[in-house]
């Protein structure tokens, strides 16, 4: 009997992936460069069961069933070119490769194309959960040639996450369309991962509140509207004693490392012209945290002033809290409105519902917030942006003073809270009729003629001012970037 799908890459991931397969009863064939993984993987994890062990990609090849299905857990890059190559001489029209790595959505634009000129299928798919998601249920997001799904659908939707039942799991859209929204997905994990950041260092050093009680705090807040997988694992690091007994947290060095993706998505943002603030901040706050060093000698340099909180703890603590949960609103608001954005910009056809059910279950993101997410675009598919739901309006009108109180707190005992802070300046730009780009705008026309728009002229009538007296008539052609 033949193998229902091929795999490459023994990794953490690539194992966990390979023994979900089996478990849900799909023969798969292995192969790993290093091909002494290949009878590693079979003595230990995949003893007793039905994967195949194969020693060249040849062998891989002629083990599969037609259309041969083939997926990829290499690094991102330049390796999955260079697998992608090495299997197009082996594979027949109709076979599919499958690309389950972090790629860039671009790339995966590239290999869409260049593998249907072949006669080939590609997927293009984003796999969230880390090991423990692989094993027992990812949340996995297809896309590329739609014509390769139904082949792969029974699998992927066998072996992803469930919730009430429904595999999370759904095509996305064409080309680069899947990888396109694990970028966002890994974006919104940036910035939550950030948030909670942010609200234990304001109880921490703001309140001076002890890590037990820190950690009591989240435990309660994981049984509420925060109920996350972040805030579930939040809870459990913090309840880890080091070998002397004390919270390992604090032996942790403050450096925070980073694979791109965060990057990625702050980058076509600005690309797309969409204000990404807080996933940008949390981008940043890594950078900075890179900066350990430069941090130490400023401390030095630069001292804070002293200063202690004298109020009610407990009541800032609810302060801290709503404005977790307001900042976290946002974070999704501004995801989902750049995916909005590129499927307007990409011609893809992306369901913001599904999209969201994709993220309840499997994922790192996974979270109650996301039925909330999933309901506001079934009630609206055209919604412009989460802010206008009835549901996180309201939210949002309840956290507001909790919110200025938390990121006042901040500001007053010289405690950095980046994205709880941006995030609460987008939220007072978006909701203001008139911004000072007025003024903006007439200090791009004085100094470079770039012209603007007037309110009481249609838009789309440019207009130019010559402020000094002798700068002329001649304006600049008008464009956006």
């Amino acid at each position: 009997m033949k193998a229902n799908i091929g795999l490459i890459g023994l990794a953490v991931m690539g194992q966990n992936l390979v023994l979900n397969m089996n478990d849900n009863g799909f023969k798969v064939a292995v192969y790993n460069r290093t091909t002494s993984k290949v009878d590693d993987f079979l003595d230990g994890p995949a003893k007793n069961t039905e994967v195949v062990g194969t020693h060249s990609l040849e062998e891989l090849v002629d083990s599969l069933e037609t259309p041969r299905k083939v997926m990829l857990m290499v690094k991102a890059g330049e390796v999955v070119d260079i697998y992608i190559e090495k299997l197009l001489p082996l594979l027949a029209k109709g076979d599919i490769i499958i690309d389950g790595g972090n790629s860039l959505y671009t790339d995966s634009n590239r290999r869409t194309d260049y593998l249907k000129e072949k006669g080939l299928l590609f997927i293009g798919t984003g796999v969230s959960g880390g090991e423990e998601g692989a094993r027992h249920g990812p949340s996995i997001m297809p896309g590329g040639n739609k014509d390769a799904w139904e082949a792969v659908k029974p699998i992927f939707q066998a072996i992803s996450a469930k919730v009430d039942g429904a595999p999370c799991c759904e095509w996305v859209g064409d080309n680069g369309g899947g990888h396109y929204v694990k970028m966002v997905h890994n974006g919104i994990e940036y910035g939550d991962m950030q948030l909670i950041c942010e609200a234990y260092q304001l109880m921490r050093e703001g309140l001076g509140l002890s890590v037990d009680e820190i950690q009591a705090i989240f435990a309660k807040w994981d049984k509420g509207v925060l109920d996350s997988y972040l805030i579930e694992i939040t809870t459990n690091i913090l309840a880890y004693k080091d070998e002397n007994g004390e919270p390992l947290i604090d032996s942790i060095l403050d450096t925070a490392g980073q694979k791109g993706t965060g990057k990625w998505t702050g980058i076509n943002a600005l690309d797309l012209g969409i204000p990404l603030t807080l996933i940008a901040e949390s981008v940043f706050a890594r950078c900075l945290s890179a900066q350990k060093e430069q941090r130490v000698k400023a401390a030095q340099h630069l001292p804070k002033k002293s200063a202690a909180f004298t109020g009610d703890k407990e009541a800032m603590v609810e302060a801290i809290h709503d404005a977790l949960y307001a900042s976290k609103i946002i974070s999704y608001a501004q995801g989902f409105q750049l995916m909005r954005e590129a499927a307007k910009e990409y011609d893809w056809t992306l369901n913001y519902g599904d999209i969201a059910l994709m993220w309840r279950g499997g994922c790192i993101i996974r979270s109650q917030f996301l039925s909330d997410i999933k309901l506001a675009y079934e009630k609206n598919p055209a919604l412009d942006n989460l802010l206008l739901a009835d549901f996180f309006s309201d939210a949002m009108a309840k956290a507001d003073a909790g919110w200025r109180k938390a990121v006042i707190l901040g500001i007053e005992l010289n405690v950095p809270t980046p994205t709880f802070s941006s995030a609460l300046a987008y939220f007072d730009g978006y909701r203001t009729a008139r911004l000072p780009a007025n003024l903006l705008q007439a200090q791009r026309d004085y100094f470079g003629a770039h012209t603007y728009e007037r309110t009481d002229k249609p838009r789309g009538e440019f207009f130019h001012t010559d402020w000094t007296g002798h700068g002329g008539n001649v304006s600049s052609s008008t464009y956006n970037v």
